[in-house]
């Protein structure tokens, strides 16, 4: 199991059977989908593949939120240096004479002089007039400015309401198509991210809230408190905000993350050069391996594995690096100070039981997975392998650092302990863990004490099969 997880986004390279399967086995840990990309029906049956081909893989599905973006093109301008080009609010402009954007309200909110970055800052405009829903803009650079792209404008408030009608409906979508994670663009307050869930009104989906802009930065400890899973997602951060600050932005958002055990996602051009080459760039190298030494719980992999001619050298590229990196960690043992004492008196105990005895894996028996997710925040050597006996819920803890979610179907009782040996001798005739094995095991037992976890056990496997009698 993989301790830095990997996200990889599926696109028409990689939504088939036998490139889903060769993901997975090269180490993607979770399958993404751009709910700006392709229509509902490429999504449904997209979920529908990975649920057949690699049942055990969590999908994220990203829904477009506030993000602005040019519609699907029918021509793609090419331009130079100081040409215009005309930007439309009104719908059905396919790129020939205007390029219809999704917002049908942005001419309201900017004026002359205002400056517009497009496809993630690549592409940089100024405002030289507005007619009507028609803005008009100066290239500062040559480009091409194609379909679907985002369209950033800093520093503007364009009064845009906090979820969208096509929000819920992909919320909706999301919820019927049964994926694991909801990816929330744009998050702006923990209110955001409370409204959102009450869409959901359930457990799973899960939430991923992307900090993208200077509101996302300002309440960026409230956000964090209210998600599931931080993503940064660095593409419309640096436009949105100074591009010199990106570095020390990412820092902060991850040791946030940290600090309140919740997993936390660096996206964005991590190996952009292998969409084209098979082998990454020196600066990538370093970007991915500073992005695991400040404590990411995941990288993720956009254009690389949806459009790209490498997703699975990205991929192996990937997990290379970051284990790499992950065993010099391992002899720096990094401390994380997580904010709730008892929730830190618990973890510290874990991380001092695991290190001072020789212990080979830790066993976290979870409902809700909050266990598994504590444990996982230490980043220690020791594969951690949860079991729930929620079967959505099992899969969901795929995405926290080196952790095994396992599904056991079984009563987790609130007057006794029998769970617990039931649940390992399941780990044990599943191989999860076998008789050479020193395990450490974290529980929720009785009597109950509400969210908390309240056992810990030490056991040589070998002494539970001899004792239990197991066969």
């Amino acid at each position: 199991m993989k301790r830095t997880k990997i996200v990889a986004t599926i696109g028409p390279k990689t939504a088939n059977a036998n490139m889903l399967k060769k993901m997975y086995s090269a180490g993607m840990s979770l399958a993404r989908l751009n709910g700006s990309h392709n229509s509902l029906k490429w999504h449904d049956e997209t979920i529908k593949l990975i649920r057949k081909e690699i049942p055990n893989c969590p999908i994220l599905l990203d829904i477009p939120g506030k993000k602005i973006r040019t519609i699907r093109l029918s021509y793609e301008p090419v331009f130079n240096k100081k040409d215009v080009i005309i930007l439309t609010t009104k719908k059905g402009f396919m790129g020939k004479d205007k390029i219809s954007i999704t917002n049908t309200q942005l001419h309201k909110f900017l004026s002359k002089g205002n400056i517009v970055y497009a496809d993630d800052g690549t592409l940089k405009f100024k405002v030289v007039k507005i007619i009507n829903r028609d803005i008009y803009i100066r290239a500062e650079n040559s480009g091409q400015l194609k379909s679907s792209k985002g369209i950033n404008v800093p520093y503007v408030d364009i009064g845009t309401k906090l979820i969208t009608d096509r929000d819920k409906k992909m919320i909706g979508f999301s919820k019927k198509a049964g994926v694991d994670f909801v990816g929330i663009s744009f998050v702006e307050s923990a209110k955001h991210v409370e409204l959102i869930r009450k869409l959901i009104n359930k457990k799973i989906p899960k939430i991923v809230s992307k900090i993208e802009n200077q509101k996302g930065l300002d309440r960026l400890t409230e956000i964090v408190k209210a998600s599931d899973v931080i993503m940064i997602d660095r593409g419309d951060l640096s436009t949105e905000t100074n591009i010199e600050t990106l570095g020390i932005n990412q820092k902060n958002i991850i040791r946030v993350a940290n600090n309140f055990a919740k997993p936390v996602i660096v996206a964005t051009e991590m190996l952009d050069s292998m969409i084209h080459n098979p082998n990454p760039t020196k600066a990538e190298v370093l970007d991915i391996s500073n992005s695991v030494l400040d404590g990411a719980t995941a990288t993720m992999l956009s254009g690389e594995t949806a459009i790209g001619n490498y997703p699975i050298e990205s991929i192996k590229v990937m997990s290379k690096v970051a284990s790499v990196m992950l065993t010099e960690q391992d002899k720096k043992q990094r401390k994380n100070k997580l904010t709730t004492n008892e929730v830190s008196g618990m973890a510290n105990a874990i991380k001092n039981l695991s290190l001072s005895l020789p212990i080979t894996k830790i066993i976290a028996i979870t409902i809700s997975g909050f266990a598994s997710r504590i444990i996982s925040s230490q980043m220690l050597p020791h594969p951690i392998i949860a079991v729930s006996n929620n079967k959505s819920l099992a899969r969901t803890f795929n995405m926290y650092s080196g952790t095994k979610g396992v599904y056991y179907e079984t009563k987790f009782h609130k007057d006794s302990l029998k769970h617990i040996p039931d649940c390992l001798n399941f780990l044990w005739k599943n191989k999860d863990i076998n008789k050479k094995d020193m395990i450490l095991v974290i529980a929720l037992g009785y009597p109950g004490s509400g969210r908390r976890m309240n056992t810990l056990q030490t056991h040589y496997v070998k002494d539970l099969i001899k004792t239990l009698s197991w066969k």
